[in-house]
């Protein structure tokens, strides 16, 4: 069956309020391809100007993070309430920034996920291994239980609203590039164990996205594999006409 394509544009902590705008004018006036979700997450400052700019554009947008409770003294922190004010419609979790460099456990990454479903936004759940995992020969291990993990108690209907983004952390960010069997093996790893949780016919109903090092000059070889649906993206997904041209090249 054909599964929809996912670009996914993941700013992390870049781009102030001028070079949010900046971005936004060229973008939405570049010709980008309708056969395809792309989704910008940029940091919380910018996602009023994501409302203002493609609220009738086709192109959606989402947060990078955000707080389990509903409201409270938990300083710092957004809920999905906020995030639906500011018309986002989708969200990442489980990016391995979040679990490195913040300490979100398993636990919480699959709390996280429920919740977004719960708030009728779209998760992209992120998952992937390290490079010391990799050359033990653990990357199927590691990959299939965070998979389990963060469908923890989920029902076909549930995971079928889900999208999922494989993203080796060794490539993330570093200029090194998996290769196209790499990246197809990992993103169907993720879709074996889907199928041994759902049946082959869910897992192959749900869009997975490889993440690591997509540039416009690469996306088409990982596009050419069986089970990649799309990109989520880092530091191409910063220039306008980079993003556009690798969607465009992506859906080719």
């Amino acid at each position: 069956m054909t599964r929809r394509k996912v670009f996914g544009g993941n700013w992390k902590m870049n781009h102030g309020l001028s070079e949010t705008e900046n971005f936004l004018q060229e973008f939405i006036n570049t010709k980008i391809s309708s056969d395809c979700d792309v989704v910008l997450f940029p940091p919380f400052t910018g996602l009023h100007l994501m409302q203002k700019y493609l609220k009738a554009s086709g192109i959606s947008y989402g947060a990078q993070n955000f707080h389990c409770e509903e409201k409270g003294a938990y300083t710092g922190e957004v809920s999905l309430a906020m995030l639906k004010e500011l018309g986002c419609t989708w969200v990442l979790t489980g990016h391995s920034e979040r679990r490195e460099i913040f300490k979100e456990s398993d636990e919480l990454v699959a709390k996280k996920t429920r919740m977004a479903l719960d708030h009728g936004f779209t998760p992209m759940v992120c998952i992937g291994e390290t490079l010391d995992e990799r050359k033990a020969g653990k990357t199927k291990e590691k990959l299939n239980h965070q998979v389990r993990a963060a469908l923890f108690g989920m029902s076909e209907t549930d995971v079928l609203k889900l999208t999922f983004a494989y993203e080796p952390i060794w490539a993330i960010g570093t200029g090194v590039n998996a290769s196209q069997s790499d990246a197809q093996e990992g993103v169907k790893l993720v879709r074996d164990t889907l199928a041994n949780l759902y049946g082959q016919s869910i897992a192959n109903q749900i869009s997975i996205c490889y993440g690591g090092s997509v540039k416009p000059n690469n996306i088409e070889g990982y596009m050419s594999q069986a089970d990649i649906d799309g990109g989520l993206v880092g530091g191409a997904s910063l220039k306008a006409d980079d993003f556009s041209t690798l969607v465009n090249n992506g859906v080719k």
